[in-house]
């Protein structure tokens, strides 16, 4: 008999226990729902709070902002003491985020970086603490390069939705709209556990999550 991880029922008893925003979050979720906007689900969040807690990063690099919900949660888990560069592509949604920020009380903590991350991740010197990856998932192998060479050593490396539906762990021939994300997100996988300077967990929460920490050479 094959071993499961995950059940739905367990997944429906995490968010229900969890302790769950209030407030502006909480109609950021009744919002992004609305609309169709992807955001961090609560486990996630959950995680990414305490890592933050244990952590204590002072300078946060995230890779896709939406509508600033988890800008705002790093925020707020480090009680507005890190510093959070966010990159947002969409010019809209990057309005939505920083007029959205302003709401929180963290825009003297959060910037906002408009552009590709490509780009915006060859333009970054200074070095960053943290840095969570949540945007174009077919695009997280070339973003690995620039995250690392910005990642202080024991700094941690966040990486969302890298098991894609379930469908990075299929076997089989996965349908053609999907392969070529399902395929990327293989080869990131596989980086990361590959890689010589990382230490690397993959958590199947929400939809996979990577979970990186870069050594200290000496």
């Amino acid at each position: 008999m094959e071993d499961r991880i995950r059940y739905p029922e367990i997944d429906r008893f995490i968010r229900r226990t969890i302790a769950r925003e209030n407030g502006l979050l909480k109609d950021l979720e009744e919002y992004a729902g609305r609309h169709y906007i992807p955001i961090i689900p609560p486990e996630t969040a959950a995680l990414i709070k305490v890592l933050i807690k244990i952590h204590k990063p002072a300078r946060i690099l995230e890779v896709g902002t939406a509508i600033g919900y988890s800008a705002i949660i790093m925020a707020k888990a480090s009680e507005g003491k890190a510093h959070i560069d966010t990159i947002e592509i969409d010019e809209d949604m990057a309005n939505l985020a920083e007029q959205n920020i302003r709401q929180s009380g963290y825009d003297n903590a959060i910037r906002v970086l408009r552009g590709d991350a490509c780009d915006i991740l060859q333009c970054l010197t200074t070095p960053y603490d943290m840095i969570f990856l949540d945007a174009s998932k077919g695009q997280y192998p070339e973003y690995l390069p620039e995250c690392l060479r910005l990642l202080v050593e024991g700094g941690i490396l966040l990486s969302d939705n890298v098991l894609y539906k379930g469908l990075v762990a299929r076997e089989g021939q996965v349908e053609h709209k999907h392969r070529t994300i399902a395929v990327r997100l293989n080869e990131y996988l596989d980086n990361l556990c590959r890689h010589p300077l990382l230490d690397t967990a993959i958590i199947p929460i929400g939809d996979g999550l990577a979970l990186c920490y870069k050594r200290r050479v000496n």
